[in-house]
């Protein structure tokens, strides 16, 4: 991982300009000398070393960053996973509290269907909103803002004018959505009789879209203190939505949460000493100088590289008068240490980030998992070259990085197939099965065939006293059938890839009198 010298004392501009090969220079010694530098360019780490004793400081350091950037990598991840199971664990509760009669259904699966049932359900929120402190186990509290408590909105969707007779087939509509609301403020509680009287609120079915209800929810998160780290402030808007956009008779529940962070304006953890925070900040600031210290090291690599790349143009179309090609040129890029470079901006992107979250001024813990670990995943993904400095990995190594451009074009084509499938399932069989219902629920089957998860086709066989009337005898064939047929064709396709591959280079052996698998044996 050493740099080469420079050859001459000259500019850049100067030796793509003029060029420093004159023909003055062409001679043996100073032929000799470039070809030995540019030995030494391509040699290993170890190998410079043996051959010039000096030492790998690029090796070690990625080794080194390796186990710290792995390290803060799992200390963030534990603090995450607390949040998304806090956050997970409060949405949870909501629908148990809010929802009457839940008892863990699937949020699709979870609806109303007689007009009683939709006021009840109403009036239970309205009534569980008021009466909170008393119902729920967690530590809630109603939102306030300037002194006052925030109310709960209750709101209906509707169109702004329908006359619908399906008796006589007719109907008269118009589209444009009108939105009206109601305030209730905690503490007060609204019964079926007064909740229609309230501000002339009443529900006109034929009409209506959907009622949405919202509310704020404040609480802390305080199982952070086990872990010896300060507590965070949440505040939690509710949206619970009946859904009755359809008119199916049917009227979807589902409840919608998003979550703000934010640092406690006043608190006090009695005997936090505070020594842990300032160990994480010292932590973070050794990965963060690291980084870039390794991002300084492989930018000079860089640019030493393409210079000598230039160089070795000039060289080349003096000495031999030839050019170099592209990909010749590429050869003096080291493409691990772009990855290098990529892995220590986002590592120390991210670093800046969970210093701001552990000090409470930044709640993005999301951006900050994404850039870290993304960056961990780049350093470890970077090992695999100094693997190949060992003649046995090198091998994998050289294969893979000959059969990475038929791979991608076999992985292209392969795509093809599986979205031409993915789109079909979803049109033929979605409508027919709830799993299928979305394009992105209807790939994920079709994926697990691809990689021989079979399980799970037996789930997808769709209802026969739900479908259309030419799936109820053929629909525990349909999907079977649909799935095979698509594993056939890509096994096909695999073949006749591999068929033509194979023929080809039996072909040149053919004419050309050697076997291109010489090198192999």
């Amino acid at each position: 991982m050493e740099d080469s010298e420079q050859l001459l004392a000259t500019r850049p501009e100067e030796r793509r300009s003029n060029g420093p090969w004159s023909a003055r220079t062409l001679d043996s010694k100073a032929v000799e000398d470039f070809r030995r530098r540019l030995k030494y360019f391509f040699m290993s780490p170890c190998e410079k070393y043996r051959a010039r004793g000096r030492k790998p400081w690029k090796l070690m350091l990625q080794i080194f960053k390796i186990v710290i950037i792995t390290a803060q990598l799992i200390s963030f991840g534990l603090s995450n996973e607390m949040m998304v199971t806090f956050k997970d664990g409060n949405l949870m509760t909501f629908r148990h509290i809010f929802l009457k009669g839940y008892k863990g259904q699937w949020m699709g699966s979870y609806a109303l269907y007689t007009k009683t049932d939709l006021y009840e359900h109403i009036h239970y929120i309205i009534d569980t909103y008021a009466n909170l402190q008393s119902v729920a186990v967690a530590n809630l509290a109603y939102e306030r803002v300037d002194g006052q408590y925030s109310p709960l909105s209750v709101c209906q969707v509707f169109y702004r004018n329908i006359s619908i007779d399906p008796a006589n087939d007719s109907f008269n509509i118009d589209p444009h959505v009108h939105k009206d609301c109601i305030y209730i403020y905690p503490f007060q509680s609204v019964d079926n009789s007064s909740l229609s009287a309230h501000a002339n609120f009443s529900l006109d079915f034929k009409r209506l879209l959907s009622v949405n209800i919202y509310f704020n929810l404040k609480t802390i998160n305080l199982q952070t203190v086990q872990h010896q780290e300060l507590p965070d402030c949440y505040n939690f808007q509710i949206m619970i939505i009946f859904d009755n956009r359809a008119h199916s008779g049917k009227i979807k529940v589902d409840v919608e949460n998003q979550v703000t962070l934010y640092e406690c304006r006043d608190w006090n953890v009695e005997g936090s000493s505070g020594n842990k925070d300032w160990l994480l900040l010292l932590f973070d600031s050794v990965v963060i100088f690291a980084c870039f210290i390794s991002l300084i090291l492989c930018t000079r690599s860089i640019i030493n590289g393409i210079n000598l790349q230039f160089e070795f143009s000039v060289f080349f179309h003096t000495y031999y008068n030839k050019s170099v090609s592209w990909s010749d040129r590429m050869e003096f890029v080291n493409g691990w240490y772009l990855l290098v470079i990529v892995s220590d901006t986002l590592t120390m992107a991210g670093s800046v980030m969970k210093i701001g979250i552990q000090t409470k001024f930044l709640t993005n813990y999301d951006v900050c998992s994404i850039l870290l670990g993304t960056a961990t995943m780049l350093v470890w993904v970077g090992v695999i070259r100094y693997l190949g400095f060992f003649k046995k990995y090198n091998i994998l190594i050289l294969t893979l990085r000959a059969a990475l451009p038929n791979v991608m074009r076999f992985c292209c084509c392969a795509t093809m197939i599986y979205l031409g499938y993915c789109f079909c399932g979803w049109i033929v069989l979605g409508p027919y099965h709830d799993k299928l219902h979305c394009l992105d629920r209807g790939a994920a089957p079709i994926f697990k065939e691809m990689n021989h998860w079979t399980s799970t086709i037996q789930e997808l066989v769709p209802n026969p006293r739900t479908s259309s009337c030419w799936v109820p005898q053929q629909s525990r064939a349909a999907c079977p059938l649909f799935f095979r047929m698509f594993t056939l064709t890509l096994h096909v396709f695999a073949l006749c890839v591999w068929s033509e591959h194979t023929s080809t280079h039996f072909k040149s052996w053919i004419v050309h009198g050697y076997s291109p698998y010489v090198h192999i044996l």
